[in-house]
């Protein structure tokens, strides 16, 4: 890879249009296999700065804090409970504001790099409401999913109650952690959550944006008493792992490790990376290497954890501290795509306050009215239960299905008149992503990062069920009358944000796209496949047509994708009968 430019695969470009999608795709999976993506080092330097401006921004905001004195002494008061309310602030504002996860060119957003508060701070976008039924005021005019005066201004709140927060002192007491600068008035902590559960109602784009199944749930924790605070926010950190691991027992996370490892920006030995899949280039599924290092992080995620919630300091903790911290420096070193690197320098530092400089504090130090506090990780545990056994149901956000392989997915097939509705009737936070590609490195050179994408998603399980089923959803010459797109970035531009989330992307987004692009029969055609059960061996799938509605639905084994290559067509698909109507 080189510094500014990327190492893109020699190809002989007239010879390789010829071949159809999956056959085009097939050298570029080789490339992605041994080289990844080919992005050039400014780009991993660009984010690693951005860490350093998040970490920045933590400590000026700990230091505007009365007591809180010198902005490079952090030995003196990294451990105070307040700076440490202040940093899941400043995380949940930093993501909230579209800087952390989704955030750049590694997440296809270059011109510009972000969307969210340019396109939540302007009335007319989409917001997408989860329960337009129950939400009074979500109804309506396009199912209520315009944007308007009342959304905008909630959300302008939430920023604002975010930054007043972030620039108070202290007025509570400490009780008995120890501190010289007390903690947060509650009321300062309750608003901004507030707001957000509000916010929420109305459009669950921005409250998935705000990663409040991490920052919200810790959050709420600071309603209560100083140890009461840090044991109830030690649970939610044990849950998220605990939930992260558990999502992580299926037959996908090995091919995400594949992906992960392929792509790092660290590990740049072409022979080292071959031995990520079984025999490159001819049998590109995960190696032995790729399974053991997936179910080891697993093993890991499922014990540490519990090491450090029930020791109180200590070799042992010690040890368990260090292990965890690595865990996430692995992640971090990976730039995984999607990008959620602040979400993971939060979680070393959390360790570091939480399990390491307060190791003393557990469950039994609860106060009776403390005892509360278990409502959190509760109900955030809840979440995760429901969010393996209907994923469909659950975002795999609150489901905690954090790079488990096993999400919920789209692919949107536009024909050019398609294409050029969707261009006419959306309000876009962005270019479509192949378009700003187009901007880039010219419209004949852009298909090769456009396939690249391709080629990415193919090599996870659910990118074989992909190209299975897009000739059913959209015919024998899919190849030359259809654009494909990943759900994911249809989303990034008409959203404002895209996390992997195919909630945002499914029939629902589909539907406020019809009602304003009025899209002819074939002209948008969407696979919608849902997330695997815990409990089932199977994936379900739609094919809908934007203007029609359902062509199609149907199951796909996992175990058929798993022992197929990333280019292969030969996909058994189960079709469900349509339920039979009395006349």
């Amino acid at each position: 890879m080189g510094f500014l430019q990327p190492n893109l695969p020699q190809l002989d470009l007239e010879s390789w249009r010829r071949g159809t999608r999956n056959e085009r795709m097939r050298p570029l999976v080789a490339h992605l296999c041994e080289v990844g993506f080919g992005t050039p080092d400014v780009v991993y330097l660009f984010y690693v700065v951005k860490i350093g401006l998040y970490l920045l921004g933590a400590m000026a905001f700990a230091v505007a804090t009365a007591g809180v004195d010198g902005l490079f002494s952090v030995g003196d008061w990294w451990s105070e409970p307040i700076v440490f309310q202040k940093l899941v602030l400043w995380t949940m504002l930093f993501e909230v504001l579209g800087l952390g996860c989704g955030f750049g060119p590694l997440n296809l957003r270059f011109l510009p790099p972000l969307g969210s508060f340019l396109y939540w701070l302007r009335p007319g976008t989409i917001r997408l409401p989860p329960s337009p039924a129950l939400v009074p005021g979500t109804g309506g005019r396009m199912q209520g999913t315009v944007r308007g005066p009342v959304d905008v201004v909630l959300y302008a709140a939430l920023l604002g109650t975010l930054l007043v927060a972030l620039l108070a002192d202290g007025t509570r007491s400490s009780g008995d952690l120890p501190g010289a600068a007390g903690l947060l008035p509650v009321w300062l902590v309750a608003l901004p959550l507030v707001l957000l559960g509000v916010i929420g109602l109305r459009d669950k784009t921005v409250f998935l944006a705000a990663r409040s199944e991490v920052y919200a749930a810790i959050a709420v924790t600071f309603l209560f008493s100083g140890v009461d605070m840090v044991v109830g926010a030690k649970l939610v950190m044990l849950v998220i792992w605990w939930g992260a691991a558990v999502s992580k027992l299926n037959g996908h996370f090995p091919f995400v490790v594949q992906a992960m490892m392929s792509n790092s920006p660290v590990w740049r030995w072409r022979r080292l990376k071959h031995r990520f899949h079984r025999s490159f280039p001819d049998d590109l599924r995960p190696s032995g290497l790729s399974r053991a290092l997936a179910h080891g992080g697993t093993a890991v995620e499922l014990s540490v954890p519990l090491v450090l919630v029930v020791s109180s300091g200590g070799w042992v903790t010690a040890v368990a501290a260090t292990v965890m911290i690595a865990f996430h420096l692995n992640i971090i070193s990976s730039i995984p795509m999607g990008v959620p690197l602040e979400w993971n320098v939060f979680m070393i530092l959390a360790i570091l306050v939480l399990f390491v400089d307060k190791a003393a504090y557990g469950v039994g130090d609860l106060s009776g009215e403390g005892v509360l506090v278990l409502a959190v990780p509760i109900g955030s545990a809840v979440l995760v239960v429901l969010g393996n056994l209907y994923p469909e149901r659950i975002s795999f956000l609150p489901g905690m299905r954090y790079y488990a392989g096993n999400w919920d997915t789209t692919v949107w097939c536009f024909t050019p008149s398609g294409l050029d509705k969707f261009d006419a009737g959306t309000v876009k936070a962005a270019m479509l992503p192949h378009q700003q590609l187009e901007r880039i490195y010219g419209e004949a050179e852009a298909e090769v990062p456009l396939f690249t994408g391709y080629a990415f998603r193919a090599m996870h399980t659910h990118g074989r069920a992909h190209f299975a089923l897009v000739p059913r959803a959209c015919g024998e010459s899919h190849d030359d009358d259809y654009l494909v797109l990943d759900g994911e970035l249809v989303a990034g531009v008409v959203l404002g944000w895209n996390f992997g989330d195919g909630h945002l992307h499914d029939e629902r987004l589909v539907a406020a796209l019809q009602e304003r692009c009025g899209f002819e029969p074939g002209e948008l055609r969407v696979i919608v496949l849902d997330a695997q059960p815990i409990h089932r061996p199977t994936q379900s799938y739609r094919l809908v047509d934007a203007a029609t509605g359902e062509l199609e639905r149907g199951t796909v084994l996992v175990a058929d994708m798993v022992v197929r290559q990333p280019w292969d067509t030969d996909l058994p698909i189960t079709v469900t009968p349509a339920p039979q109507v009395e006349c």
